[in-house]
């Protein structure tokens, strides 16, 4: 079979299918009569039952073209399936016929539209074949393909093109980026890109039901040019019908209607759709969600859009651990009612207990009982009403602590990367160390925070960066102090290569507290380092102020660093080797009287679906009293 060249013209036809709320991918895509993309019933053999049929295939590319010939391997079914029989003589055949297709449509892709391919069955070209011919077993298969040459784009043109957007957030990537321009490879997979795109920004700008009209691809054989021509048609500018929610059974429709943020008459945009889906995904409380837009817009220029949505079981509960030579094992149990008063509040309910393995004395445990409340949907449906208390008893080298705390207030969502906190806290606890001895603190204040993130993953990130800030003005009242507290912690990811197998990573917090003196400052309120999500190789907050004898007090400022490079061996192992460093010194700016605390090490990562399971290994290079030799951090996610 070769491509037909008695004509110095062929037609290409493209064809695009348009779904509700979004351009999908080709549903067709034809070229010279050849079915490149989508389904169709006679495109394999799977069907045809037969006697197995054995085959041995030889498949030849005529030039030095691997890159090209690595290609039509991947598209041809003879050779993807050449180490089991097929169904049959019949079996066989249909699926030579099916390759003529995939292999002309690989070729396609390279812009390559003057090539010829041949696919001879026992010496006969199968196309020749009747479905009943009797073929040996085994039988000898020949796959000839010559790539011809590559076309360059000759004219390219969009016709009715949308107009520059006025809103910079309507932008589209241009045609032209892609490389629908004169002089570039015309790859048929850049014809489809250009009619994606110029669709895209028809529906941007609030055309719904933008189309392509026409489409005039021309492939000159004697100049090896193609040329094409887009027709475009906008249609009726569209704007938003009221929300129509299907599906509910326990959460309230109008409700989610107002939570997508769509307001009637409100110009129709496909980004504010995509901003709505994932609102409504962080509620938490559907099975499947899915926006679906009418087929047509009404007289008055209205887009009927319905919310369809199916909902999860309204409870759930779970389990998980943690374990680290250093500081033993923990569990922790969760209950959660994800929708209880049907508009998606939420109630989680938390048990924790840690220092096990280490010791089983009730008096030396860690304990951790609380209660979080959050209310989404107030004020604007990005921002969240958020309460929680929790009482905690604590056991630390440096100190116990037994005591509750509680607060309350809103969180806000201004992007998808932006976002931010404040609240009114409050906390009463009882502190028992070494240096100070018992002591009572009861503070109240303020809590703010933004944070930042363009991380492409959250538990293992290959690119973007982590911000956040936070400011903590409090007052204590048995000592009668105002106090300052203040965070600053930044990350980075940068990946190399194009799959981004090995990852640089690094972090940097800084932290100071202004006010009172460590003696009059609760111990949870002052620094300490050390730890798997801090410095590794030392114990949990074990890195601190000395005060002689081994025993330390939690310090007025903080700088922790960490660098990590991470590389992925297979799909699903990864090796981590990394520098941990922590300071905290005894002045709300440091002055670096005290040591600079380093831990290096390595790691094991088993990637999962959920994240990788991390396990480290760290040694302390300048260890002192109670420090370990060695310590090993076993979790979920990379320690950054």
């Amino acid at each position: 079979m070769r491509v037909p060249t008695t004509s110095t013209a062929l037609c290409l036809l493209v064809g695009l299918g348009l779904v509700a709320g979004s351009v999908a991918p080709a549903a067709a895509f034809e070229l010279f009569g050849i079915h490149l993309f989508g389904k169709k019933k006679d495109d394999s053999a799977e069907d045809v039952i037969g006697e197995p049929q054995r085959y041995t295939v030889d498949f030849s590319v005529s030039g030095d073209n691997d890159d090209v010939e690595s290609r039509l391997k991947g598209a041809s079914t003879l050779w993807a399936d050449r180490e089991k029989a097929a169904s049959g003589a019949a079996g066989l055949l249909a699926k030579a016929r099916g390759d003529y297709r995939r292999l002309l449509g690989a070729l396609y892709t390279e812009g390559r539209y003057g090539g010829s391919i041949s696919i001879l069955v026992g010496g006969r070209e199968a196309a020749d074949l009747p479905p009943d011919t009797e073929l040996a077993d085994p039988i000898a298969v020949q796959v000839v393909v010559n790539p011809g040459p590559i076309f360059l784009f000759g004219e390219t043109s969009i016709v009715h093109r949308a107009p520059p957007p006025v809103d910079k957030t309507d932008k589209v990537k241009l045609p032209e980026d892609e490389g629908f321009l004169p002089g570039e490879v015309a790859r048929s997979g850049v014809v489809l890109a250009a009619e994606r795109l110029s669709v895209e920004a028809w529906r941007q700008q609030g055309y719904a039901k933008a189309q392509v009209a026409s489409r005039d691809v021309v492939a000159e054989h004697d100049t090896n040019r193609l040329n094409a021509t887009l027709t475009m048609d906008p249609g009726r500018k569209a704007y938003f019908a009221p929300v129509d929610v299907q599906g509910t059974e326990r959460i309230d429709p109008k409700f989610l209607a107002w939570m997508t943020g769509i307001q009637p008459g409100q110009e129709y945009d496909p980004d504010d759709l995509a901003r709505a889906s994932k609102r409504l995904a962080r509620l938490d409380v559907f099975r499947a969600m899915r926006f679906q837009e009418g087929d047509e817009i009404g007289q008055d220029g209205s887009l009927p859009i319905s919310l369809i949505v199916q909902e999860r079981l309204p409870r759930r509960f779970g389990i998980g651990g943690s374990y680290s030579t250093i500081d033993g094992a923990g569990l922790e149990a969760y209950w959660m009612h994800r929708n209880l008063f049907g508009r998606a509040e939420r109630l989680r309910l938390e048990a924790k207990v840690s220092g096990l393995v280490n010791s089983f004395k009730p008096d030396e445990l860690t304990y951790r009982l609380g209660a979080t409340f959050i209310k989404p949907g107030v004020y604007t449906p990005d921002t969240n009403f958020v309460s929680s208390v929790i009482g905690e008893r604590e056991v630390l080298d440096a100190y116990t602590r037994t005591g509750v705390i509680a607060d309350a207030g809103f969180t806000h969502i201004f992007s998808d990367e932006l976002s931010g906190r404040v609240s009114l806290t409050g906390g009463a606890a009882r502190f028992d160390d070494d240096v100070f001895g018992k002591r009572n603190f009861v503070n109240v204040g303020l809590l703010g925070g933004i944070i930042y993130d363009s991380r492409d993953n959250k538990t293992d990130a290959t690119e973007g960066y982590y911000a956040e800030a936070t400011l903590e003005p409090f007052y204590e009242f048995n000592y009668g102090n105002a106090a300052g507290r203040a965070t600053v912690e930044g990350r980075a990811y940068y990946g190399f290569g194009e799959e981004k197998r090995v990852v640089a990573a690094g972090r940097l917090k800084i932290g100071t507290l202004v006010g009172p003196s460590i003696a009059e400052t609760a111990p949870d309120k002052l620094f300490f380092a050390g730890g798997g999500g801090s410095v590794r190789g030392y114990g949990y907050r074990n890195i601190g102020v000395p005060v002689g004898d081994g025993r330390i007090v939690g310090g007025r400022s903080l700088i922790e660093g960490s660098a990590e490079l991470r590389t992925r061996v297979t799909d699903s192992i990864g090796l981590v080797g990394f520098v941990d460093a922590g300071y905290v010194g005894i002045d709300s700016v440091p002055k670096f009287r005290e040591d600079l605390r380093v831990g290096v090490g390595g790691g094991l990562r088993y990637i999962t679906g959920l994240g990788p399971i991390r396990l480290d290994a760290a040694v302390p290079l300048n260890r002192h009293s109670g420090d370990p030799s060695i310590g090993f951090y076993v979790g979920i996610g990379q320690a950054f």
